[in-house]
């Protein structure tokens, strides 16, 4: 199934990257008037060159289109045409190794933004998300992601609890995230399909979504605070998935 729709997104990063990622889906860019840098410049030398229609206009327009938004004096119309995926359309056979990203009431569009960055670094395959507790994709998400909202695929399940038994009828591993398990990453060898598990900084996740991993695991921190961002938490765990990986081939 294909969703269609306009949308926009803003700011440098995220227009560069959906310039090379996927020019196709850019209708068209605006740029403020009175800009003339080199960044500018660079910008508006890379849309004549994809053939993207580019429109110089006042800054009062660009602050209309969105506003309250700092877009730097970019803003993109882009036409969102994506096919929705479901987690058996993705899962890979049991002998393949895969790597999946679970946000369980993540709902700060930068959050996302941010994760969906990191997680496109490494390697991840997609983020989950329940329909009932979380974000889509928004023009701020595309601003953090910087291109990655592109290209990782952003799975909204009904019963989050019941897509994971499913992950865990095809020889994934679990493993939650929790300030208070004993297991640090440090000593965690992860499998080759593993699930991470992130919760909400504060409240964490939900008690049925714990209940549901095989392993809880904590980032050794000091007690100066008490927790640390969901998005720099998730970067963690998948630098640390990734090390494990490498350690396994050396």
């Amino acid at each position: 199934m294909s969703i269609k729709g306009d949308s926009r997104i803003f700011g440098f990063h995220a227009v560069f990257a959906r310039l090379r990622h996927s020019p196709a889906t850019i209708s068209e860019v605006f740029l403020d008037r009175k800009r003339r840098d080199a960044r500018i410049r660079k910008l508006e030398e890379r849309l004549n060159e994809s053939k993207v229609k580019t429109s110089r206009c006042d800054v009062e327009r660009l602050n209309n289109m969105l506003p309250g938004i700092a877009h730097q004096g970019v803003v993109a119309s882009i036409t969102v045409d994506e096919t929705v995926l479901s987690l058996e359309d993705i899962i890979a056979p049991a002998s393949k190794p895969q790597l999946f990203v679970v946000l369980d009431g993540v709902t700060d569009p930068r959050n996302l933004g941010a994760i969906m960055r990191s997680a496109c670094a490494f390697g991840v395959t997609a983020i989950i998300v329940p329909k009932d507790r979380s974000v889509g994709i928004t023009d701020v998400v595309e601003k953090v992601a910087s291109g990655a909202a592109g290209i990782i695929p952003l799975i909204s399940v009904t019963n989050l609890a019941r897509s994971l038994r499913s992950l865990k009828e095809s020889d994934f591993w679990i493993v939650g995230t929790d300030g208070e398990a004993e297991e640090s990453i440090r000593d965690f060898n992860f499998p080759n399909r593993t699930v991470l598990v992130f919760g909400a900084e504060g409240s964490g996740a939900r008690r049925l979504t714990k209940e549901t991993c095989d392993h809880l695991v904590s980032i050794p921190i000091t007690d100066i605070i008490e927790s640390l961002n969901v998005a720099v938490s998730v970067g963690i765990c998948l630098y640390a998935v990734s090390y494990t990986h490498l350690r396994a081939h050396e």
